[in-house]
């Protein structure tokens, strides 16, 4: 699923936040994320949980796109103005802080986005928008999110957005996708839209809805599924591909610059 690239080209730098293990303090990645960023023909660069403005804008100076991963962790339900629900998992400051830091900088830098899970709930808080804190509890009505293993078993449906990034790689306006959450969008942030949805009404996917803006968040897993899983597939192929124009539009600049 490899993007082809020009003579002589760069492969793109796509930088993973990491997560941190509360017993052993201990930072951490799951190998599927690096593989599935790899595979498609990008190099994954591992951004610590240091949230240090100053080393967050060093390291994203060597970088093409981010791609935010899931966590065990849950967003501080204080950073969008709710307090603590009796299910609210761990919260890990340092976890919030760095990604919301790499989240400032994209922004800045208007580099291209993948957030998966985690990723795609804190995205969708730094623009504003508000989580549901536990679905079990706070929607009882709703499907199981929260599966367990196979952890790559597709377990439920999705409608697509027909005028969607998404609906146009899935070349369909249906999916069906792995799940592994307890939380999810209640409120959409600011520039985002929702482009999915699971047959109980809850949202599985944001767009931004700025042109020229890559930045496309899921609530499901597909660094689990890309070996199999052809939407998969499709997801790292042009996060990756949109790494690479970005690379060649910043190398283009700088040379234009320089000349």
């Amino acid at each position: 699923m490899s993007i082809d690239l020009k003579s002589g080209q760069r492969r793109p730098r796509i930088g993973i936040t990491m997560r941190l293990e509360l017993s052993t303090d201990r930072f951490y990645l799951g190998r599927f994320y690096s593989e599935a960023i790899e595979v498609a023909g990008a190099v994954p660069v591992h951004i610590a949980l240091i949230p240090q403005p100053r080393y967050i804008s060093a390291i994203m100076d060597s970088l093409d796109g981010i791609l935010l991963p899931g966590s065990d962790s849950d967003v501080d339900p204080l950073r969008y103005g709710a307090q603590p629900h009796p299910q609210l998992g761990s919260v890990i400051p340092i976890k919030d802080e760095t990604d919301l830091l790499v989240l400032e900088e994209i922004e800045r830098r208007n580099l291209p986005l993948f957030a998966i899970c985690f990723g795609l709930q804190i995205l969708n808080v730094s623009r504003g928008g508000t989580l549901i804190q536990d679905i079990v509890t706070q929607l009882p009505n709703a499907i199981k999110h929260e599966q367990g293993p196979p952890r790559d078993r597709p377990s439920h449906g999705v409608t697509l957005d027909k005028n969607s990034l998404l609906a146009a790689l899935a070349k369909a306006e249906k999916a069906v996708v792995n799940s592994h959450h307890h939380q999810a969008i209640e409120n959409v942030g600011a520039s985002l839209k929702a482009t999915a949805w699971a047959s109980d009404g809850l949202i599985e996917a944001v767009e931004d809805t700025r042109p020229n803006r890559f930045a496309l968040g899921v609530q499901w897993h597909p660094e689990l599924g890309w070996e199999k899983d052809e939407l998969s597939k499709q997801l790292f192929r042009q996060f990756v591909q949109a790494c690479a124009a970005y690379r060649s539009t910043t190398v283009d600049s700088l040379v234009a610059s320089q000349s």
